[in-house]
């Protein structure tokens, strides 16, 4: 009997500390994410007090992208080494003082070094969530936890979008970036008194060089993608230095004591189709996030509220239906839902690129949302489980930074490659579409000046504006399309996952 009660008090407690865990891990997740979702609403108004290109305003976004991707996979190690709370607090410090340094800015070239700060704290910060969950319940419950998780970020991360553009709309982009100020004090707070701190004993040194080589090759190739139209040598070198850094790091990974990419958790097929399938959705899905907003307030001429508010329905239903498809892996195996989910939200992006300029929200863009909204609570949460059940606890820094670096890779090449693509598309349909109109030279010449501005060109010339929305959708649906292949290729890649439930013989 006092087994029992013992047994009994050490499971509450146990659950107890599971909850505060779960609770710091979603506030600090839920940071970087809010940040993300209200920068890409604010997007607009940046550009418009900047008076900036296109790719100015992509170089806001992917200086973030940069880092966290490159750094994650450090940051995976640094908390399995030194200890993860401390790790993950360190990146909420870093993160908070980043985003009151953007808030302050007074050009888009500091703007760009803060968001480039803010990137290294995010990649101390986020793999630090998931390993505190993974050493803090045990396999059975750590699905379910982890939906819990996805879900309360996700709703947390709705408020981001809303009360960015209500921000825009009603006083400054800038303070977007101060909303993260109260979240980080209460982080801090939970994180010092109630989470429990777990190290890897195993890692006894870091892997800076494979760090510098990431960094440098996603620098150069993401360079080459953005800066694409630039004419010269410049871009192709840039190209050329990426890709041998990135050639190197597989070397230099496969000769390192301590890897911070150990090529050998990619010998289980569950472990490398699951980051598979990650690279490709969320490169859909990050190409469209980005670029969504744009057409809303630019073509569409949504408020920046309104832009922030169209992407609720996705949110709602993740928030709605995280909890029950973490679940599934448990019942079905990883199979099932991760070969569904991409393609229900291979239709979601279809249905996306029906809409031209105009036209009611809930009968243009309302049910593109719905649809992928669906299909991306379905594939999220067992999407993050499986890659996580695929290792062992020890390893679960490790293997939490290399998924984390995976998404935030897919968010670096979905901006900078969809950009380009959008842009040549753009490019090529304006160009007909100012023939068409055969405008004087001089009228001709002020709209190509501002080419490189996309839908943001300036004219008072209502011809010119619906040559420029429409070229805009043009491009916009060429993206889309690419993110319905994209969507397609990680339902071919959930065929390697296991199609068993945990426990279940094969």
């Amino acid at each position: 009997m006092v087994r029992a009660k013992v047994t009994s008090s050490s499971q509450s407690s146990a659950a107890t500390v599971g909850n505060w865990v779960l609770a710091a891990t979603i506030l600090g997740s839920s940071m970087a994410f809010i940040d993300g979702t209200a920068v890409t609403v604010a997007l607009p108004a940046m550009q418009a007090e900047f008076h900036t290109s296109s790719t100015q305003i992509q170089w806001i976004v992917e200086a973030y992208a940069l880092f966290l991707a490159s750094l994650i996979l450090v940051g995976g190690a640094l908390g399995d080494r030194f200890g993860r709370r401390l790790i993950y607090l360190l990146g909420v410090i870093l993160f908070t003082i980043a985003s009151i340094a953007c808030g302050f800015t007074p050009n888009v070239t500091l703007l760009i070094i803060a968001r480039t700060i803010q990137g290294i704290g995010a990649a101390l910060l986020l793999p630090g969530s998931l390993s505190l969950i993974t050493a803090a319940f045990p396999e059975q419950s750590r699905g379910r936890a982890i939906g819990i998780w996805s879900g309360f970020s996700a709703i947390t991360a709705a408020v981001g979008p809303v009360l960015g553009g209500w921000l825009v709309d009603h006083a400054s982009w800038r303070l977007v970036f101060f909303l993260n100020v109260p979240i980080a004090i209460a982080i801090l707070i939970i994180t010092f008194l109630r989470v429990p701190e777990s190290r890897n004993p195993h890692v006894t040194t870091l892997d800076w060089p494979g760090a510098l080589l990431a960094t440098v090759g996603l620098a150069g190739v993401t360079f080459a993608l953005i800066e694409g139209h630039r004419p010269g040598l410049l871009v192709p070198l840039f190209a050329i230095v990426g890709v041998l850094c990135l050639g190197l790091l597989l070397v230099v990974e496969t000769r390192s004591h301590q890897p911070m990419v150990p090529l050998r958790l990619f010998r289980s097929a569950t472990f490398t189709g699951a980051n598979l399938l990650t690279l490709f959705l969320y490169t859909a899905l990050n190409g469209l996030l980005f670029f969504f907003p744009l057409n809303l307030i630019q073509v569409q001429h949504y408020s920046a509220t309104e832009a922030g508010a169209a992407l609720l329905p996705l949110i709602f239903l993740l928030f709605v239906l995280s909890k029950w498809s973490g679940g599934l892996i448990t019942k079905y195996g990883a199979r099932l839902p991760l070969t569904v989910g991409p393609l229900i939200a291979a239709l979601g992006f279809a249905l996306a690129a029906r809409p031209g300029v105009g036209g009611s929200y809930w009968t243009t863009f309302f049910p593109a949302v719905f649809v992928l909204g669906i299909g991306m609570a379905v594939s999220v949460a067992p999407l993050t489980t499986s890659v996580m059940n695929a290792v062992p606890v020890a390893q679960a820094g490790t293997a939490s930074g290399i998924n984390n670096a995976i998404s935030r890779l897919a968010s670096l090449l979905a901006v900078a490659a969809f950009g380009l693509v959008l842009q040549l598309a753009f490019l090529q349909r304006l160009d007909r579409g100012l023939h068409q109109l055969n405008l004087p030279e001089s009228q001709r010449e002020q709209v190509v000046s501002q080419r490189q501005r996309l839908a943001a060109i300036q004219t008072n010339d209502p011809r010119i504006q619906q040559a420029v929305d429409e070229a805009f959708v043009y491009g916009f649906r060429r993206i889309i399309w690419v993110a319905v292949a994209l969507s397609l290729a990680s339902a071919a890649c959930a065929q390697v996952l296991d199609k068993h439930p945990p426990n279940h013989p094969a």
